[in-house]
């Protein structure tokens, strides 16, 4: 929510900087003002601000799952998220930071990665069950031997 608060007061001012501008008749001046504005938010947006409203203010951002790979995990350090995901033809789980805009993201590779929570049959990229069903037990272990 907070994310589309932000672009609608950056577009709100950009708005009210052209209004001005035509009444003043300024109109050249108020555009290049409106784009410097546009410019800046989204700069700030993008290289501070993104990561910081997801997450201490519920804002919006997404990111994919490369193809081929499944989704382990994601953590939070400090404002920089951490995605971990498993690539089953290389048997490597490689962690990847999103760090605020894209600079600096580390990489990390964990060769000979065997997750042991994918459930058996899964195609990479679909989602897979939060618990996988209990085994029913079997006719030798339901009932002890009289």
């Amino acid at each position: 929510m907070i994310t589309y608060l932000y672009w609608g007061l950056i577009f709100a001012v950009v708005v009210a900087v052209i209004a001005l501008g035509a009444k003043l008749k300024y109109p050249g001046l108020a555009a290049a003002i409106a784009g410097v504005v546009l410019v800046v938010g989204w700069a700030a947006y993008y290289f501070s601000l993104e990561q910081v409203f997801v997450k201490r203010w519920g804002g919006v951002m997404s990111i994919s799952v490369p193809r081929g790979y499944y989704h382990i995990a994601t953590t939070w350090k400090e404002d920089n998220l951490w995605v971990e995901n498993y690539n089953p033809a290389t048997n490597e789980c490689v962690f990847s930071e999103y760090s605020k805009g894209s600079l600096l993201e580390g990489k990390v590779t964990l060769k000979n990665c065997n997750p042991v929570h994918l459930l058996a049959g899964a195609e990479p990229g679909e989602a897979r069950a939060e618990s996988a069903p209990a085994a029913a037990p079997t006719a030798a272990h339901s009932a002890p031997a009289p």
